[in-house]
């Protein structure tokens, strides 16, 4: 199989495979399919990797089986826990190729990648890895006997992955699927898909015996397609937008029924109120809109702020939002990166035009930026109207809709008037007053005087149109797991 070299943080060479990772071994798509990767940060081409195809896909799922009722069902769970302790010893030793990766074809600043993605993930692992010798069922009393319940893996699992935080959506789903018991076919991003080849090398590098972990790329009308109509996948996990999760629910539903837990777009409320320490509420809204571009499921795109604070609050936030210093992620000056791609690029900016051209209020950025690359800059509409596009779709890039209120109960209303419920943020120094809004808000999760805080113990997923079953904590296990009853009768003795 052909390698590559790319030239990652410090001037440093990374190399990676190109192939398929299928069976613990690099190999060919059928027919030589690839995909070309772009460097979103100068437009040139990056890379290019094999792209699966059905035949592939297939392939992969015969190496998953084999791995599942061979010897993987028989492992010990506290020896799971050791290969996951292991991945995570490896990925925090190769975090600069891994940051690296993730700068070049994603656009994330390569300082974020290594202290927030990878520190996230490698916890996500050993949490995970903790959980792996600890999943039991139940002792049940029934009239004539008894009976006991057993948690079992589901089997042939699939995991479609985004290209806004890769490596450490990844691990949300493989940690928690590999402790309890399954196997895994993992498809990675095809805008952002280096990342997936340097963490097959280290799963193999890890222990993981043959096809209990394959990651391939591929095209989402292909790959993924094929693994959402597969009759032997047994579960998908999916991150991404609501058009594609409703078609892989629908996948599900034609083909196997197969599980399915869906982490899906977001709309998310940053409420301040009038008595919230203004320094921090500025802080955490304009990193809630500009972390990774806002291309972030849970972003802070709509503002609420009370209308006795508006005014300051309007102009400090634009002078803050305005310190920005675009260019290459990989060099420690830059705080601003490329969005994803030119496609993304056009979206984000349509949305800013449509809000110009509605006479909506515009407080800060909008314009053009300079570079071959896929650049946007900051930007925040101000008086934003309830039923404005820019309040009510997902942009998914750095953009702020931002409005007054004056009640507790006003500014609740207008937070749930979406949707979309995954994430939410409430900035306030009354604590009973935290207590409400956060138990009157239809989301997944809420923050309290922060935005978008993620532990590998707190569950993370979100309601409405934002999807179902949560990553992480104890619950993430529910999604990658089956009960069985086993009931005893107690025979009548003559």
């Amino acid at each position: 199989m052909s390698e590559i070299k790319v030239i990652g943080f410090g001037g440093q060479p990374v190399i990676v495979n190109t192939g398929l990772f299928i069976n613990n071994a690099f190999r060919l798509a059928a027919g030589g399919s690839e995909l070309n990767v772009e460097n979103p940060t100068t437009g040139d081409r990056l890379a290019s990797v094999s792209a699966a195809q059905r035949e592939d896909v297939d392939a992969a799922v015969a190496a998953a089986q084999a791995a599942f009722y061979g010897s993987w069902r028989t492992i010990l769970p506290s020896d799971r826990g050791k290969l996951l302790n292991r991945l995570a010893d490896l990925i925090e030793s190769n975090a600069d190729d891994l940051a690296s990766l993730e700068a070049l074809d994603a656009g994330i600043l390569f300082g974020e990648s290594k202290a927030l993605h990878i520190t996230q993930a490698t916890d996500t692992l050993r949490y995970f890895a903790g959980w792996a010798d600890k999943i039991t069922g139940q002792l049940l009393s029934i009239p004539q006997g008894h009976a006991y319940t057993r948690r079992e893996p589901v089997g042939v699992c699939a995991a479609i992955v985004p290209w806004n935080a890769p490596l450490m959506i990844t691990i949300w789903k493989l940690a928690p699927a590999i402790a309890a018991g399954n196997v895994l076919i993992i498809k990675t991003p095809e805008l952002a898909p280096l990342y997936g080849q340097k963490l097959a090398a280290l799963v193999k590098e890890a222990g993981f015996p043959p096809g209990v972990i394959n990651i391939i790329c591929g095209l989402g009308s292909v790959a993924g397609q094929a693994l959402a109509e597969h009759r032997d996948v047994k579960k998908i996990a999916f991150t991404g937008s609501a058009v594609v999760g409703r078609q892989i629910l629908k996948a599900s539903a034609s083909s196997n029924l197969k599980k399915v837990t869906l982490e899906l777009g977001g709309k998310g409320p940053s409420i301040v109120f009038a008595d919230a320490d203004l320094n921090n509420a500025l802080f955490w809204t304009t990193t809630g809109i500009t972390a990774n571009n806002g291309q972030v499921c849970a972003a802070g795109s709509r503002i609420y702020v009370h209308a006795s604070i508006y005014d300051n609050f309007l102009l400090a936030f634009a002078e803050k939002l305005a310190k920005t210093s675009h260019g290459d992620p990989l060099l420690s000056e830059t705080t601003k990166g490329p969005v994803i791609s030119q496609r993304q690029r056009e979206k984000i900016t349509e949305y800013i035009r449509y809000a110009k051209e509605s006479g909506i209020r515009l407080l800060a950025g909008g314009e053009d930026l300079p570079g071959n690359g896929y650049f946007v800059a900051n930007t925040a509409f101000a008086d934003v109207p309830d039923d404005a596009r820019i309040m009510q779709e997902e942009i998914f890039g750095p953009v702020a809709s931002i409005a007054k209120f004056t009640s507790e109960s006003e500014v609740i209303a207008k937070a749930n008037a979406s949707e979309y419920g995954l994430g939410a943020a409430v900035f306030t120094n009354d604590v009973s007053r935290a207590q409400r809004v956060s138990s009157a808000l239809e989301c997944g999760q809420v923050t309290v005087n922060c935005w978008g805080m993620l532990h590998s113990n707190t569950p993370f997923g979100g309601v409405k149109q934002s999807g179902f079953g949560r990553d992480m904590g104890e619950e993430a296990l529910d999604g990658w797991l089956t009960t069985k009853t086993v009931k005893y009768f107690t025979l009548p003795t003559e």
